[in-house]
């Protein structure tokens, strides 16, 4: 029994470690002029997270993917706040700059 529950862990293990570098390797190569519309994509694919952290939090039981969606959908929701906040930001500092009147 626990050999076959060591099967999907794993995977699932190999697939977040990979997943690390290949972030890492993608980022690091992006060039400045391109950050803001990078953080406006991060966004968005954060924003698909929240709904999936929704749907494992919303199990029926009080399991482990429970309380893992719980904190998934407040880490996501942080990080879509801050990344909106951040991405305006950069925006209004490329804006036209208005007179104090």
């Amino acid at each position: 029994m626990e050999g076959q529950m060591m099967g999907p862990f794993l995977v699932g293990l190999y697939v977040f470690v990979l997943a690390i570098f290949v972030g890492f390797e993608v980022i690091t190569k992006v060039p400045p002029t391109l950050h803001t519309p990078l953080m406006s994509g991060a966004n968005a694919i954060s924003g698909i997270t929240v709904i999936g952290a929704f749907t494992a939090a919303t199990s029926g039981d009080a399991s482990m993917a429970s309380v893992l969606g719980g904190l998934a959908v407040g880490f996501a929701t942080i990080n879509v706040v801050g990344g909106f906040l951040v991405t305006d930001r950069m925006l209004r500092m490329f804006g036209k700059k208005r007179k104090a009147s």
